[in-house]
């Protein structure tokens, strides 16, 4: 973890580190991230107007592979991209038989019209969407997709609410601003409004022990790039906090996945 934060008076500044940050937590955010349920990619099916199975597939800020092994046991014929050393370097242990390329959503090191889909799971947010939905554009065949999800915390649960701002107060930071909601004005997926984005919610439960849990929240980049005994200290306090809630160490994770799927004209 890094030992100090960049000044909020730089947001590019932190943008970017917080990006950086997860190749210092690359196992950390293999082992206790949440996946996916398998009804997003039912609807990723459906709003996309065609199969997993077969479909030319770009997983986009592929991390450590927990979205590209779902497309990959759907059928699909994936290529990785992802930009950190770390990320990539975990996900070649994990899934050593998908191919992966170096490389970030605003230039993408793939032909044009190659994929009949793209996706971005949890990664969009940190890509230039100036630059990335053109991109996008040109690396998708006429009649392809382009897939957007996100695993939102769903805040009308009233422990998660709680947790969100013990965790914003924290941060100093707006928990559910920072979250992608379903009614995001279009232009700020895509500033150009080249894309015609569908919408779906998604709503899933996991049931993790406390550990789990914690070490989910400590693989997020907010806490990353904070310094390591702050975060600890938090995460010592959040741990009496869930105890009280979940006596028995089992936690009840909701999550809302919001999904954004444009077909290519």
């Amino acid at each position: 973890m890094t030992a100090t934060q960049p000044s909020p008076a730089d947001p590019r500044a932190l943008h970017a580190a917080r990006a950086r940050s997860f190749d210092s937590a690359a196992a950390q955010y293999a082992a206790n991230r949440p996946s996916y349920p398998p009804a997003l990619l039912d609807a990723v099916e459906e709003l996309a107007g065609r199969s997993l199975s077969g479909a030319r597939t770009v997983d986009v800020g592929a991390g450590t592979g927990i979205a590209t092994a779902l497309l990959h046991a759907r059928g699909a014929d994936v290529l990785a991209v992802e930009p950190g050393a770390g990320m990539a370097a975990e996900f070649r242990r994990a899934l050593p038989h998908i191919p992966l390329v170096r490389g970030n959503g605003d230039a993408l090191p793939v032909a044009d019209a190659h994929a009949d889909l793209v996706t971005y799971a949890q990664a969009w947010h940190w890509t230039d969407p100036a630059r990335s939905a053109p991109e996008a554009l040109r690396v998708l065949r006429p009649g392809g997709a382009l897939a957007l999800w996100w695993n939102t915390e769903a805040l009308d649960v009233p422990w998660i609410a709680e947790a969100a701002r013990r965790a914003g107060r924290f941060l100093d930071l707006d928990v559910a601003a920072e979250q992608p909601r379903s009614d995001d004005p279009v232009e700020r997926v895509d500033p150009s409004r080249r894309l015609d984005f569908a919408r779906r919610t998604v709503r899933w439960s996991r049931r993790v022990p406390i550990g789990t849990r914690l070490a989910n929240i400590g693989s997020h980049s907010a806490f990353l790039v904070t310094p390591e005994e702050r975060t600890t200290a938090f995460l010592e306090e959040e741990r009496a906090h869930l105890l009280r809630a979940f006596p028995d160490g089992m936690v009840e994770e909701t999550y809302d996945v919001l999904l954004l799927v444009a077909r290519k004209p």
